[in-house]
C-alpha cells in the first residue's frame, strides 16, 4: 500500500484509488485513511478503526466481537500507528467518498448544528420538544409539515419557551422552506402514512407501515441525492430498519433506477428505533425484579429485537427471551389503554439519542452492517462512525447472526 497527502489526509492504498491532486509522502500521519474498493450493497463506505485487524474483516455481526484479525508481517509500522492514532477506512466504490470525507471533517469541528424536522404528527411533535428543550448542541431546527398551520403554532409556541436562568441559549425553532430542507447536518424524517388505528386488530404496527411510507421516503432521499447533502439521514418513522435501508438504497438510484452508488454513503443514514427498546427492556427488567445493569439490547425496532440480560457468559437465554418479549410487545400495552405509543419513542429513540450522537457518546442506532440495517450502539468520532466491540457469548451471538440474516433477507 502506498501513502499519499491530499489535503489534510494521509491516504493509504493502491496507485489507482488515490483522488487527483494527492502527493506520495514517506510516513504516515494522521488523520490515517485507508481506501478501500468493496461492493456498495453490502460493504460500509466510511468508517474507523483502533486496529490494522478490523481492516481486513467482513462486513457482519462479528464486527461487534473484539478484532480476532491479525495484520500482515509487513505493516507492523502502520500497526503501530493506528493502534496509537486510529485511523478511517473510505470505500471508493462511493463515487462521493472524497467530498463525503472532507465534509465530515468539517463537520466534526462545529460547535453547532442545524437540524431539519419533517412530520409534526404525534411522534414529530415530541422530537421536537425535546429537542428544544435538552438540544443545546443546535443552532436552529427547521421544521416541515405540509400542515402550514401546524409549523406556524409550534414556531409560535417553542419560541416562546422560557429559558433556564443559567441563561445557556435554546435553539430557535423555524419553519423550513421546501428547497433548504438539506441545508442542515440533520436531516430527521418522522412523518408516517397508515399507521393503524386503536381497534385494527394488527398486531405487528410497525411493518404495517412500510410500504407507504417507504413511497413518501423515496421522494426525500432522491431530493438528499439532488441536494448532495453531506450531513446523517436519521430515520425515525417505522419500520425503522428496513427503511433505513430504503433511504440508502432509493438515494443511491439513477433516474432510470439503477444503482450507481452516486448518493448518500450507507454511514449517513442511522435508523432511530432502538432507544426506546433498550428503556423499555430496563423499565421492565426492574418491575421483574432482574438486573439490568449489564443489560444489551440489538437489532430492529420489532419483529427481530433481541433483548439480553448480559452479554458475557452470565447471558441467561430463557431470561433474555421473556424480556425481549415483554419489550418487543411494550407498545401494544400502551394501545390496550386506548393510547397511541409515542412519547417514549419520540424522546428516547429520537431525542435523546440524536443529541448523544452528536455529543460523540454511545447511542443506540441502527447502522449498515453487511447489507443491512443493525440496530446496536455506536458513536462518532473524528476519523467516522465506531461500532461498541465487546466479548459475547456463542448463544447471544448465534441469535444476532439470526437477526441478521432476516433483516438481509427482507425484500426491499
Amino acid at each position: 500500500m502506498m501513502l499519499q497527502k491530499w489535503n489534510a489526509f494521509c491516504l493509504c492504498g493502491e496507485e489507482e484509488m488515490f483522488p487527483a491532486g494527492s502527493v506520495p509522502v514517506e510516513e504516515p500521519f494522521a488523520p490515517l485513511v485507508f481506501l478501500i474498493r468493496r461492493e456498495g450493497l453490502t460493504g460500509r463506505g466510511m468508517f474507523a478503526i483502533q486496529s490494522l485487524g478490523e481492516l481486513y474483516e467482513a462486513d457482519s455481526v462479528e464486527c461487534l466481537l473484539p478484532c480476532r484479525q491479525t495484520a500482515p508481517e509487513d505493516q507492523q509500522k502502520l500497526e503501530r500507528f493506528v493502534l496509537s492514532h486510529g485511523a478511517c477506512v473510505l470505500n471508493t466504490d462511493f463515487s462521493n467518498c472524497f467530498s463525503y470525507l472532507r465534509a465530515y471533517a468539517d463537520g466534526a469541528k462545529k460547535k453547532a448544528y442545524r437540524v431539519t424536522l419533517v412530520g409534526l404528527g404525534d411522534v414529530g411533535g415530541t422530537v421536537l420538544t425535546g429537542l428544544k428543550l435538552l438540544g443545546r448542541e443546535l443552532s436552529e431546527i427547521a421544521i416541515y409539515d405540509p400542515n402550514e398551520a401546524l409549523c406556524a403554532r409550534y414556531e409560535m409556541e417553542l419560541n416562546q419557551v422560557l429559558r433556564e436562568r443559567d441563561g445557556q441559549r435554546l435553539p430557535k425553532v423555524t419553519v423550513c422552506p421546501e428547497e433548504r430542507l438539506f441545508d442542515c447536518d440533520l436531516f430527521v424524517f418522522t412523518a408516517s402514512r397508515g399507521v393503524p388505528g386503536l381497534n385494527s386488530g394488527v398486531n405487528d404496527v410497525r411493518m404495517a407501515q412500510y410500504s407507504a411510507n417507504r413511497a413518501m421516503l423515496a421522494a426525500y432521499a432522491r431530493k438528499a441525492r439532488e441536494a448532495h447533502f453531506s450531513g446523517l439521514f436519521c430515520q425515525v418513522s417505522d419500520p425503522v430498519d428496513q427503511l433505513a435501508r430504503a433511504v440508502f438504497l432509493e438515494s443511491n438510484r439513477d433516474e432510470s433506477g439503477k444503482i450507481d452508488y452516486a448518493g448518500l454513503l450507507p454511514e449517513q443514514v442511522q435508523g432511530f428505533g432502538l432507544g426506546v427498546m433498550a428503556a423499555r427492556a430496563a423499565y421492565y427488567a426492574d418491575r421483574e425484579g432482574v438486573d439490568f445493569s449489564e443489560g444489551r439490547v440489538y437489532g430492529p425496532h420489532g419483529k427481530g429485537l433481541i433483548v439480553a440480560n448480559h452479554c458475557g457468559e452470565a447471558y441467561d437465554d430463557a431470561l433474555s427471551r421473556h424480556l425481549t418479549e415483554l419489550t418487543q410487545t411494550a407498545n401494544l400495552r400502551v394501545r390496550e389503554l386506548g393510547f397511541k405509543p409515542y412519547i417514549a419513542p419520540g424522546l428516547s429513540s429520537a431525542a435523546v439519542s440524536l443529541l448523544r450522537l452528536l455529543r460523540g457518546e454511545d447511542h443506540y442506532g441502527a447502522v449498515p452492517l453487511g447489507g443491512t440495517y443493525f440496530g446496536c450502539v455506536s458513536r462518532f468520532t473524528p476519523q467516522g462512525l465506531l461500532l461498541r466491540r465487546e466479548e459475547i457469548c456463542g448463544a447471544l451471538m448465534t441469535r444476532l447472526a439470526q437477526t441478521h440474516k432476516m433483516l438481509r433477507e427482507f425484500d426491499q
